[in-house]
């Protein structure tokens, strides 16, 4: 297991990390992310081929090589997000939080009692298969594990006050694809519209003092993140980073 200090750890000191979405099923293309100086990978589970199986074993090789695995579940499901946190990722990711009682619901799966309801087994891979026979499993569990919820619509950026009433939420998501869309502009993520209201977003949960994540289709679109106070930085998919390369040499070379 790797000694790196976790990315919740670093956000809640100001830092900025980056890490791509992944939706490749390979042991290999998450193990080159550490040595590429990336922080986190999403393993995304809504968009993509990535089942249970394939995701605990990318979790594993994420765990070697210093990048926190974060679950991006297909939906706002109790059953999905407990067995994403008990095969030991980092982190869920939780779609389509539009209101207060989303939020509540996504912590009540991700945390044990006193905080939540999570289902409890001390004899996962997150409880380390009872090595230590439980001790203090549920709260170093309640302790590390990274909820982060994506506000991706014009109701979710309407309700930003509430959701943010709701303790245990440690990313606000602002997804620029499905807020275009909801602003009638969709895949335009760079208008205006969609720039206002990211802005106007990550202002209101930054002056509350909380952190703010969102995805950039390029390193510029990145920039512009950082320069709002993104502190979490979701950069592009594995597969389109790998055709970009990919596409760049074969065009320097034909």
């Amino acid at each position: 297991m790797s000694n790196k200090e976790s990315i919740k750890s670093r956000i809640k000191k100001g830092e900025v990390v980056v890490g791509p979405f992944c939706i490749v099923p390979s042991g290999t293309m998450i193990d080159t992310l550490g040595y590429s100086g990336m922080d986190f990978c999403i393993l995304d589970t809504e968009h993509g081929p990535l089942d249970m199986q394939t995701i605990t074993d990318l979790v594993m090789v994420a765990n070697g090589t210093g990048v926190d695995p974060i679950v991006r579940v297909g939906e706002n499901n109790e059953r999905l997000i407990l067995r994403a946190l008990d095969i030991g990722a980092t982190g869920v990711q939780v779609p389509q939080i539009n209101v207060k009682q989303d939020a509540v619901d996504v912590v009540n799966a991700a945390k044990y009692d006193p905080i939540g309801h999570r289902g409890l087994s001390i004899f996962t891979r997150a409880g380390d298969y009872f090595v230590n026979k439980g001790k203090d499993h549920t709260d170093i569990q309640n302790e590390k594990t990274m909820t982060i919820v994506h506000i991706e619509g014009k109701k979710g950026l309407d309700n930003l006050d509430e959701i943010m009433e709701v303790d245990g939420i440690d990313v606000l998501f602002l997804g620029p694809y499905d807020i275009s869309q909801s602003l009638g502009i969709p895949g335009q993520v760079t208008d205006k519209k969609v720039a206002d209201a990211m802005k106007i977003a990550a202002d209101k949960a930054r002056g509350a003092g909380r952190a703010v994540g969102s995805y950039a289709k390029d390193v510029e679109m990145g920039k512009w993140l950082k320069d709002l106070g993104v502190q979490y930085i979701s950069i592009n998919t594995d597969a389109t980073i790998y055709m970009q390369g990919c596409e760049s040499i074969a065009k320097a070379l034909k």
